[in-house]
């Protein structure tokens, strides 16, 4: 068993950056790809960006150039650096890791993007 614990996020105007940060604890142990995901307002969610834990990255066309994810292996951690940031980008992010025994998803956090 474990939780991701995210941090964060917030209030940005168009073009400005932010970071994400989620950190796996408890017994949270043999983690496969980590991502992160975000749902707007009467969307679906959807996938931003993953990693796998040999630091493969794959991203939404929307974010590519944009957005970089990575992750610290021995301290179980997963960030996502936005720049550039548009009020499309405007959701609640959640992260999730993938582990042997099951998914496990972060609590979500707010990012919202003025114009």
């Amino acid at each position: 068993q474990g939780q991701l614990v995210q941090s964060g996020g917030g209030l940005v105007q168009a073009g400005g950056s932010l970071r994400l940060s989620c950190a796996a604890s408890g017994n949270m142990v043999r983690i496969n790809t980590m991502a992160w995901y975000r749902q707007a307002p009467g969307k679906q969610r959807e996938l931003v960006a993953s990693i796998t834990s040999g630091g493969s990255a794959n991203y939404a066309d929307s974010v590519k150039g944009r957005f970089t994810i990575s992750r610290d292996n021995a301290k179980n951690t997963v960030s996502l650096q936005m720049n550039s940031l548009k009020p499309e980008d405007t959701a609640v992010y959640f992260c999730k890791s993938n582990t042997y025994f099951g998914d496990y998803w972060g609590q979500g956090t707010q990012v919202t993007v003025s114009s």
